[in-house]
């Protein structure tokens, strides 16, 4: 869904209460590992700088991390995932397992630290 709110509060609140719950989630997982990112509305999606970003999809929900090498790394461990290019797709927040998704922010938050840029540009 691509959405013309100017803000990531317009964004959510746009979306039915059980995808707004979940995005909302993965927000504050977001700020918990990395407190200073600027949150900004880029290409129509809620986007964490350089770190990530969030969409509600037609049919899914998604979190694009553009590390492919890390996301194929965590795999296994993600949950009820089908993942693309640098992106990480489920249909509720609990198919998601939310402690290897902060593993793998931080990694990501990590490269970004060392001046590493998304790998999926």
């Amino acid at each position: 869904m691509t959405s013309r709110a100017t803000t990531i509060s317009e964004y959510l609140e746009e979306l039915p209460p059980d995808r707004r719950a979940a995005l909302s989630e993965l927000r504050t997982l977001i700020h918990r590992v990395a407190p200073n990112t600027v949150e900004a509305m880029k290409y129509g999606l809620p986007s964490f700088g350089e770190l990530c970003a969030l969409a509600s999809q037609k049919n899914y929900l998604s979190l694009y991390v553009c590390e492919t090498d890390l996301v194929k790394a965590h795999l296994a461990q993600l949950g009820k995932v089908s993942c693309g290019k640098g992106c990480i797709r489920f249909k509720r927040i609990a198919d998601l397992n939310l402690g290897v998704v902060e593993i793998l922010l931080r990694e990501i938050l990590k490269l970004r630290q060392q001046g590493i840029g998304p790998s999926c540009r």
